[in-house]
């Protein structure tokens, strides 16, 4: 059996606010195998924005370990997790956080920077995610002469531009007329299909069900874990 993509013991996050402590997360044990297609729902205050963070690498938990490809990532610096983010983690968010004057070209090629690839790899690179989200023919817009829908694309397409180990996707829909919703989760289906592991965090049952594995978060704990 190959080792898990993502290996979480006992990972707590407490947060202090004012002179009380609130613990948002009280011991969970996950594991993620490569190619897995899982959505993390819960109730508001069940901690999956706290669990997707620290999934994300954007956050560090107050005790136990995380483990992602390998890496201990629950004891890393704040610029070894920012090399993580980009290397290992491709983010879509419900808000899409595309840059406004910015071509969807130049908006795709962005992580690439960080990643100190050429102009022309860059160029070629958003090229090849954009045709693959078929937005080929809009490569030259801006995100205000794009769709909801359109922006998500490019949201996607920026992801998938570094190759990562996994695309988190925040209510990735949360935006989106229920049409537009339903194109983009098909999307997903394709990326997922191309071998890449999907954590999709949501509270729609409709678009957890396009997950093949659904975990469910309540107070904190994980309340069941359901495979398909």
């Amino acid at each position: 059996m190959s080792n898990p993509l993502i290996k979480i013991t006992n990972i707590k996050r407490d947060f202090v606010l004012g002179n009380e402590i609130v613990y948002v997360l009280k011991g969970i044990d996950l594991e993620i195998n490569k190619g897995e297609y899982v959505a993390l729902m819960g109730p508001s205050g069940s901690g999956k924005s706290t669990l997707m963070n620290l999934l994300g690498c954007l956050d560090t938990p107050t005790s136990g370990t995380y483990i992602l490809n390998g890496k201990d990532v629950s004891k890393m610096k704040d610029d070894e997790l920012a090399e993580i983010r980009n290397k290992e983690i491709g983010f879509v968010f419900q808000t899409f956080n595309l840059l406004p004057r910015t071509t969807a070209l130049d908006n795709v090629a962005l992580p690439m920077i960080y990643a100190g690839y050429s102009k022309s790899e860059r160029s070629a690179r958003a090229a090849e995610v954009l045709t693959q989200v078929n937005l080929e023919d809009r490569m030259d817009h801006q995100p205000n002469q794009l769709s909801g829908g359109q922006r998500q694309r490019v949201a996607i397409a920026r992801a998938l531009v570094n190759k990562p180990s996994i695309i988190l996707a925040d209510e990735p829909t949360g935006n989106l007329d229920t049409k537009t919703s339903d194109e983009i989760m098909k999307l997903f289906n394709d990326i997922h299909a191309n071998g890449n592991t999907v954590i999709l965090v949501t509270h729609e049952e409709e678009i957890a069900a396009y997950a093949h594995r659904i975990i469910r978060l309540r107070d904190g704990m994980v309340e069941s874990d359901i495979k398909k």
